[in-house]
């Protein structure tokens, strides 16, 4: 008689947590083409060998010309099952100038959206999945040290838990994220080659009757 055959390796069940903005700024703002990623596809390509049980996306809408943009590029991640999007919202903030040629620097004020919840939606979700034992892993697309407090109670509290952070960035200093890696167990800068290969068709069936196009700037 041979052998036994080992049995089949367990696949690690993984959630993904994606900061959109930090993966936007990061990662696809200066490449108009790979705007139109479809993450489901992107996270499979990432990690094949894991059971990927949710991918959730976390993002707010924004205002002005890229607001169409922003709603066309959600509605295509609606059709993937695997992702669930998750909205903040942007909140107007007094900023003081600080412009030294400005007529009267330090005297004049002015408003500017700043991006609320999305830090702390995803710490809630990334400690309420861990509560609820919906996954052995925790991986993170962010460089946001706002988001090491979260990782920290995590490991703390479910140390058998392993969680990865891959920083979407085309800087070397946007993406040192020093106190980010540091948190998780295991880092990595995302690999930009997987972007180009994980877009959504031009154009697609969403499911519900209708067409969902890509954005005539996203070319």
């Amino acid at each position: 008689m041979g052998a036994p055959t080992p049995p089949p390796a367990v696949r690690p069940r993984t959630i993904f947590y994606v900061d959109g903005f930090n993966l936007y700024y990061g990662a696809v703002r200066a490449t108009p083409s790979l705007k139109w990623l479809n993450l489901e596809r992107y996270c499979k390509l990432l990690r094949p060998h894991d059971d990927i049980i949710l991918i959730r996306y976390f993002s707010a809408l924004v205002t002005g010309l890229t607001r169409a943009n922003q709603e066309t590029y959600l509605r295509a991640l609606s059709t993937t099952p695997l992702v669930e999007v998750v909205l903040g919202k942007f909140k107007q903030k007094n900023v003081k100038c600080g412009v030294t040629t400005c007529n009267s620097p330090g005297q004049k004020w002015y408003q500017m959206p700043e991006e609320k919840r999305t830090d702390v939606n995803i710490a809630v979700f990334m400690l309420d999945d861990a509560y609820q034992n919906a996954c052995d892993q925790l991986i993170i697309f962010s460089g946001d040290s706002d988001l090491v407090p979260a990782i920290n109670m995590v490991r703390r509290r479910f140390p058998a838990k392993k969680i990865i952070v891959y920083v979407p960035s085309r800087d070397p200093v946007r993406g040192a994220a020093v106190e980010l890696r540091t948190a998780a167990h295991v880092n990595r800068t995302l690999p930009l080659h997987l972007l180009s290969k994980s877009q959504f068709p031009s154009q697609f069936q969403d499911g519900s009757g209708g067409v969902v196009s890509r954005p005539l700037t996203w070319v």
